[in-house]
């Protein structure tokens, strides 16, 4: 009989993505797994030996054949006795074998509970768990890369590290606290200064890094804006290095969105091609300019587009006037071909770019000013994937040392900066979490995973 505790159940679930495939996997993990495997396969596996088996459901009937891999805990992914049933890629046969398991005690897996197991488990710390999600999700080779990094230990080191450091600067300080009427000696106080320097140097380090990684992991959202007929749609289907949005020399053909994510340096950019905007009684053309001031209102840079024939006029200066405040600009002068003009920056401070959109003239220049605008690093230092709940503590950590670093004549309040500090950072590893917080996380992963 299965445990009262939700956590404590048998739980499964399709492990393979929806559709047609060579193979499918339905994964078991809880304290019934090895009754469930007598009831479906007649017998417990070998552990970690892949083994031939006729999975039968409550009937008796065989509905599927395959292999199975049995992990025994703590062993296993989730830390619990795991059975990995391993079929056809049929909807139907991992459907099948699905129900089977439900019918044998098990109860269908939330999202992300396998991964929260592991978590709860010990098998990893919450920032390795997040990884897993990011991982499947990276739209590039260079996330992919950063979250195994996060997923294999070095990013929850590097926090630990920093906890460590923490830990040494509180033992040397909540000692004084602890004989008050004694003098701190100046060598004392110099030692925690040096100290407290080199932690906040560390911290802004991986900070810095994990600034970068974020870009990796969410993209960055480029809208092109401008006047109809200035090229936007030009520059997409060059960027994406296929047709993706209609071009014709016919005014306002853009009418709706036109989104499409493309990869410069392994950094995901999702560029949307918006309607020219401009003054119309075309119901449908104003529709699509309403969406294009909304989807100025959501980027994370703005692409303002020119006709470098005509110049910069009256009607887009008052396009540039209403531009929402926070989001970077770069504006970019096209059709220099037509022209006669070079292609390139008008100087070095500039975020101006002359640029073809039809020939290419300009364009990888254009390429690493997009990447610059919206804060890459080119350096090419080593990344760690980081959500937006992991930039927040860091940052919160960093302003709790700032904080410290103006306590050197009051001890009680360093100290407790010093606290606080750490406890932000161990956040980002789990150490301090609350179940709403976990619940938020894992629901955001598969079911399966």
């Amino acid at each position: 009989m299965e445990n009262a505790d939700p956590a404590h159940d048998t739980i499964a679930a399709i492990a393979t993505p929806a559709g047609l495939g060579g193979i499918g996997v339905v994964r078991v993990s809880g304290p019934s797994v090895p009754a469930l495997a007598v009831a479906l396969i007649g017998r417990l596996p070998a552990p970690r030996h892949a083994t031939r088996v006729a999975v039968r459901d409550a009937r008796g009937d065989q509905i599927e054949s395959g292999l199975a891999i049995y992990f025994p805990g703590p062993a296993s992914y989730t830390g619990e006795p795991v059975l990995e049933l391993q079929g056809h890629g049929s909807p139907v046969a991992l459907g099948l074998v699905l129900a089977a398991c439900i019918d044998a005690g098990a109860r269908l897996a939330e999202p992300g509970e396998f991964t929260r197991r592991a978590f709860l488990n010990g098998k990893l710390d919450l920032a390795q768990a997040e990884a897993v999600a990011d991982l499947i999700g990276a739209a590039t080779a260079k996330a992919a890369r950063g979250a195994l990094r996060s997923l294999t230990g070095e990013f929850s080191g590097a926090i630990e590290a920093l906890v460590r450091q923490l830990t040494d600067l509180r033992a040397l300080t909540e000692a004084s606290l602890d004989f008050p009427e004694e003098e701190i000696e100046e060598v004392h106080r110099e030692d925690t200064r040096v100290r407290l320097s080199e932690t906040r140097n560390a911290l802004a380090s991986v900070l810095r890094s994990s600034r970068q990684g974020s870009l990796l992991r969410s993209g960055i959202n480029v809208v092109l804006a401008g006047r109809p007929n200035v090229g936007k749609s030009s520059l997409l289907n060059r960027l994406a290095g296929e047709e993706r949005a209609i071009v014709t020399p016919i005014p306002g053909t853009t009418r709706d969105t036109v989104r499409e994510t493309v990869s410069i340096e392994g950094v995901p950019l999702n560029i949307v091609d918006t309607a020219g905007l401009h003054a119309t009684t075309d119901e449908i053309e104003r529709l699509g300019i309403e969406r294009t001031w909304r989807e100025l209102g959501r980027a994370d840079l703005v692409v303002m587009m020119v006709d470098a024939v005509n110049g910069l006029q009256p009607e887009d200066r008052a396009i540039l006037d209403r531009f929402p405040d926070g989001a970077k600009q770069i504006l970019v002068w096209n059709k220099i071909d037509l022209a006669g003009l070079a292609p390139g920056r008008r100087d070095d401070r500039s975020n101006e770019v002359f640029i073809s959109a039809k020939t290419g003239a300009g364009i990888d220049l254009l390429r690493m000013e997009l990447l610059e605008a919206a804060g890459w690093d080119l350096s090419g230092e080593s990344l760690f994937v980081a959500r937006e709940r992991q930039l927040r503590a860091l940052a919160e950590a960093g302003a709790r040392l700032d904080a410290a670093a103006e306590q050197h004549e009051n001890w009680e309040f360093l100290a407790e900066e010093l606290r606080l500090a750490q406890r932000a950072l161990s956040s980002i590893t789990g150490e301090f979490s609350a179940d709403d917080l976990l619940g938020e996380i894992f629901s955001r992963f598969c079911v399966g995973k």
